[in-house]
């Protein structure tokens, strides 16, 4: 991957994720709240919908970044098996890993942004200063293992319209008959 590429790939990830993040945020507050133990209305109901933003604005633009490059780089290594079976391997390979160095940006700042959206009534500085006092470095990555699966098996198969057309192209001479690229997507 060159330089170009490179910053290519670091701002229209990290642009992209923070669009869709602050967009959505509202309705990541709801499922929070929705979730919380403390039920919906007391964890804050529809007040404070943009608790914990701070969070997921800082957040949001290195962890798409950090994607976008460490899948583009994971690409570029496998060039030569672009071209052969093994590309959408080498697509999902990509992906999990990218999802992989991702999540050690993306774990800390939804640990704060959850813990603030849940408690409206602190402010995201003041979460992150609670879980450090109380939990260490290690509260920030609470969650981390079971993230990165869930990633990983979520997103391995991002680039899944390539494995797809793979597993139709092997599939589909066994039928009989052949499938088009887009048969099926």
């Amino acid at each position: 991957m060159d330089r170009r590429e490179f910053t290519a790939s670091l701002v229209a990830g990290g642009c992209a994720g923070m669009c869709v993040d602050l967009t959505l945020f509202p309705l990541d507050t709801i499922k929070t709240r929705l979730q919380s133990q403390q039920g919906f209305y007391k964890a804050g109901g529809f007040r404070g919908i943009y608790a914990g933003v701070p969070s997921a604005a800082i957040g949001s633009f290195p962890n798409a970044a950090t994607f976008f490059v460490t899948y583009e780089s994971t690409k570029s290594l496998f060039t030569g098996y672009s071209a052969t079976n093994l590309a959408p391997i080498t697509h999902m390979l990509a992906a999990s890993l990218g999802e992989i160095v991702a999540c050690l940006i993306r774990v800390p700042t939804e640990v704060v942004k959850q813990r603030t959206q849940a408690n409206p009534s602190l402010n995201t500085y003041r979460v992150l200063l609670n879980t450090l006092q109380e939990e260490g470095f290690r509260g920030l990555y609470r969650g981390y293992g079971s993230t990165v699966l869930r990633e990983t098996f979520s997103y391995a198969p991002k680039d899944r319209h390539p494995s797809r057309r793979h597993c139709q192209h092997l599939i589909g001479p066994a039928r009989g008959h052949q499938m088009s690229h887009t048969h099926g997507l």
